[in-house]
């Protein structure tokens, strides 16, 4: 867990005019209980859809005392977020973003350039019929162009139990999901079965990533087809899909993430 010094003095800090300072987040699973260790304050945890049934709460509360929203990686990066701020200054409400490590930019420990990377694409779980292949058209676009692909992959964590909700009558939660390197990729190996581009086929070079900053990071650097069945281990999991050509530099730097029997 990493948290940036600016960002621990903003939830220490006392609370302005008696109000109670308020810290809604949404966090991985088990990281709350640390982050309260860390501040002395107490922590609400806000899924998603929660910091946007509530945005009116949050943002009006903000009004009149401290409201500090703690997100994982950058505090822009969410469109939700966004919004909260521009609705918040319209009400007159001040408004501080703390910067944070993010995937975004975090993605250059692997030795790919960042100025090199086109469009970011989010790979969705698929569910039964719905199989939507936009994702695999922006890849195909990014390959075109001569520039790498991030894909961010799905993350699931409080997704009702309808099958139990219609026989019990009680809403409760199914245990989170991370979509993984290998689901991602065999999603894209499906949508290249149907659009048959060549963007994503088992020989393009790729490089998972997963648990980025952390102690137990995992790089690797190989091609499609054998980073499908290689284990990351836990979440959370991004994958880059390499452009068609790639820098002397850039090839240097992934040999070191290249599992011994694929390397050259």
């Amino acid at each position: 867990m990493r948290v940036a010094l600016k960002e621990r003095r903003t939830c220490l800090a006392g609370p302005r005019k008696r109000h109670d300072r308020e810290r809604w987040m949404w966090v991985l699973v088990g990281l709350a209980a640390k982050l309260e260790a860390l501040y002395g304050r107490s922590v609400r945890l806000a899924p998603r859809e929660q910091v946007e049934s509530d945005a009116e709460a949050i943002i009006g509360s903000s009004v009149e005392r401290d409201v500090a929203l703690l997100v994982v990686g950058d505090p822009l990066c969410a469109t939700t977020h966004t919004d909260l701020v521009l609705r918040a200054r319209r009400l007159g409400a001040k408004v501080e973003i703390v910067q944070n490590a993010s995937v975004m930019a975090g993605v250059a420990r692997c030795g790919l350039q960042l100025y090199r990377f086109g469009q970011t694409v989010s790979i969705p779980l698929f569910e039964g019929d719905w199989r939507p292949l936009s994702f695999y058209d922006k890849v195909a676009l990014n390959r075109a162009q001569d520039v790498h692909t991030l894909c961010l992959l799905d993350i699931k964590t409080r997704e009702p139990d309808f099958g139990l909700l219609a026989k019990t009558g009680r809403l409760t939660y199914l245990p989170p999901r991370f979509m993984t390197v290998g689901q991602a990729i065999a999603q894209l190996f499906e949508a290249e079965a149907e659009r048959q581009t060549g963007a994503c086929a088992r020989e393009v070079a790729a490089v998972a990533v997963a648990r980025l900053g952390r102690p137990d990071e995992a790089i690797v650097a190989a091609t499609l087809g054998d980073l499908a069945d290689f284990d990351l281990g836990g979440p959370l999991h991004s994958l880059v899909v390499c452009a068609p050509t790639l820098h002397d530099l850039e090839l240097e730097f992934l040999e070191q993430f290249r599992p011994r029997e694929t390397a050259s």
